[in-house]
C-alpha cells in the first residue's frame, strides 16, 4: 500500500469506527449472552426443569396432540399457528403460538409457552420480548426496532467487514514485523492504548470477520440470495404447498409426524408447526445427517392437514451448493459449529468489539486533545 493511500484509509477506518463502533459493541455483547440462550433461560426459570422428567415424546406419541388440545383450550380466543419443539431432553415441551394476525415466520409476534411433559398443563407462558433472553434476542437481531433495525444490523455487518479490513490495512507493517506485533509495555499510556487496540483487532480479525459476515447474511436473507445467486447458484426455494381442500377435519399431530418420518426415516424431529384449520399444511422441521444445526436445521416435510398426504419434502442434502452453504451460516455465527469449545470461544469473542470501541475511542480523543493543546500553544506564541 502506498504512503499516500494510508492516511486516507486511516480516515475511513476512523469514521467507520466512530459511526459503527457502538453498534458493533452492542451486537457483540448481546451475541455473547445468546450463545447459551437456552441454558441461561432455564437457569433463570428453574421451575421449568422441575415440571417433569423422562424421555422426550417420540414421533407417534399422543403427547403432541394433548399439548395442542391444552393450548387451544387455554387460548381459545387467540386462533393461530402452534409450533412445538422437540428438545431430545424430556421434561417440559417448549412451544410458540403465532396469532393469526401475525405473519407466522420466525420473527413474528408470538406467545412462548411451556407444557408439562405429558402435555396436559401449561406451566409457563410469556410474550416474546417480555423476558430477558427474548429481549436480548430482539436487541441482537434488530436493535429493538423491528424491520428497520434488522436492516441496520444487516448492513452494519457488511460495513464492519470494511472496518476490519481498513484496520488491517492501516496496521500493515512498513518495516519490522516483530515490532508491529509487539506490545510495548514501557511505552507511554497513549502508545499502550494504541497497541491494545491494534493487537486486539489483529488477533481476532478472522473470527470477527466470520461473525460479521454470517450475521449480515442471517439478517438480510434477500441480499444473501442475491449474493449466492451471483457467485454460486440460486439457493433452492423451500416449497410452499397448500392442503388439497379446506373441508374435513384436521388430522392428529401424531399421524402427520408418522407420515413425515416415513418420508425421511433417518431424520431427527425438531419442530412441528400446526396451522389453523384451512389450506396451510402441517410443517415438520427435521435435522437430516450432515445438517450441522441441531436446533434450526434446514429440512422440512409438508403434510396435508386434512388427508395426511406428504405434499413436499425439502431435504438440504439434495440441495445445490448454495443451499448447503446456507446450512452452515447459523452454526458459524452462534459458535455451535465445534460444540462447547467453540461456543465458549464465541462468548469471549463477543467482548472484543466493545474493547476495540473503547480503546479506539480513547485513543482518538487523546490524540484530538493533544492536537488541540498544540494548536492552542502555537497560537499563543
Amino acid at each position: 500500500m502506498s504512503l499516500k493511500a494510508r492516511p486516507f484509509i486511516r480516515q475511513i477506518h476512523l469514521w467507520l469506527g466512530l459511526s459503527l463502533g457502538l453498534v458493533f459493541a452492542v451486537l457483540g455483547l448481546s451475541g455473547s449472552a445468546l450463545v447459551f440462550y437456552v441454558e441461561i433461560d432455564k437457569a433463570l426459570h428453574p421451575g421449568i426443569e422441575r415440571a417433569g422428567t423422562g424421555s422426550p415424546p417420540a414421533w407417534s406419541s399422543p403427547v403432541w396432540d394433548r399439548a395442542l388440545t391444552t393450548g387451544r383450550a387455554r387460548w381459545k380466543h387467540t386462533p393461530g399457528k402452534w409450533s412445538f419443539e422437540a428438545t431430545d431432553e424430556g421434561g417440559a415441551i417448549p412451544a410458540r403460538l403465532y396469532p393469526a394476525s401475525s405473519h407466522g415466520d420466525h420473527h413474528a409476534e408470538r406467545q412462548m409457552v411451556w407444557f408439562s411433559a405429558d402435555g396436559s398443563r401449561v406451566i409457563r407462558a410469556e410474550p416474546w420480548g417480555g423476558y430477558l433472553m427474548t429481549w436480548l434476542y430482539d436487541l441482537h437481531m434488530d436493535l429493538l426496532a423491528g424491520e428497520p433495525g434488522r436492516q441496520v444490523v444487516g448492513w452494519s455487518g457488511y460495513a464492519v467487514l470494511g472496518l476490519l479490513l481498513t484496520g488491517i490495512a492501516v496496521w500493515w507493517p512498513r518495516g519490522s514485523w516483530r515490532k508491529a506485533l509487539a506490545f510495548k509495555r514501557e511505552a507511554s499510556p497513549q502508545r499502550r492504548l494504541r497497541d491494545l487496540h491494534k493487537l486486539g483487532g489483529l488477533w481476532s480479525f478472522g473470527l470477527l470477520a466470520i461473525l460479521a459476515a454470517t450475521g449480515a447474511l442471517l439478517a438480510l436473507p434477500e441480499i444473501r440470495t442475491t449474493i449466492l445467486s451471483a457467485t454460486i447458484a440460486p439457493p433452492d426455494k423451500v416449497p410452499t404447498p397448500k392442503s388439497a381442500t379446506e373441508s374435513g377435519g384436521q388430522i392428529s399431530i401424531s399421524q402427520a409426524l408418522s407420515e413425515a418420518h416415513r418420508a425421511l426415516p433417518d431424520a431427527r424431529l425438531v419442530f412441528v408447526d400446526v396451522p389453523q384449520p384451512g389450506r396451510e399444511p402441517i410443517r415438520v422441521r427435521v435435522q437430516v445427517p450432515g445438517d450441522p444445526h441441531r436446533r434450526f436445521p434446514g429440512s422440512f416435510v409438508f403434510v396435508d392437514q386434512h388427508t395426511g398426504h406428504v405434499l413436499a419434502v425439502h431435504d438440504v442434502r439434495r440441495g445445490n451448493a448454495s443451499t448447503r452453504l446456507i446450512a452452515w451460516v447459523r452454526v458459524l455465527h452462534d459458535g455451535s459449529v465445534g460444540g462447547l469449545a467453540t461456543r465458549i470461544l464465541t462468548v469471549l469473542l463477543g467482548f472484543i468489539p466493545a474493547c476495540l470501541f473503547v480503546t479506539g475511542l480513547l485513543h482518538w480523543r487523546r490524540r484530538t486533545t493533544a492536537r488541540s493543546a498544540m494548536h492552542s500553544s502555537g497560537s499563543k506564541s
